[in-house]
């Protein structure tokens, strides 16, 4: 088995209590699924949406909530491949709200 990061991008925050009660428990669900199917290593977190970026010795303010290629959270799991860790991400809340999962492996180093 390999390890995979999926990166959650472009989620849009509910703005009612009740509507993030429902899409936390569709996610608690789905995560819970792919544990349960023996491929979860870490749920991961939701990220909040600012921060900054630094690059070398500089720091802004960033990541900015317009960019489509904000990342909202982090899941890391196992699959035998790419293509089973693509199946995984089916049902994912994130669709529901327009964003994506990128799926990326993760590089085995011997320490």
């Amino acid at each position: 088995m390999s390890e995979f990061l999926f990166l959650y991008r472009g989620e849009t925050r509910p703005h009612k209590p009740q509507e993030a009660d429902e899409i936390t428990q569709r996610w608690i669900a789905w995560i819970k699924s792919i544990g349960e199917r023996g491929h979860l290593k870490d749920r991961g977190l939701p990220l909040e949406l600012n921060g900054k970026v630094v690059a070398q010795s500089v720091v802004t303010d960033g990541p900015y909530a317009e960019t489509k290629d904000l990342v909202c959270g982090f899941t890391l799991i196992e699959a035998k491949d790419l293509d089973e860790a693509v199946e995984l991400t089916k049902g994912c809340p994130i669709f529901e709200v327009g964003g994506l999962v990128e799926v990326r492996p993760a590089i085995q180093i011997g320490m």
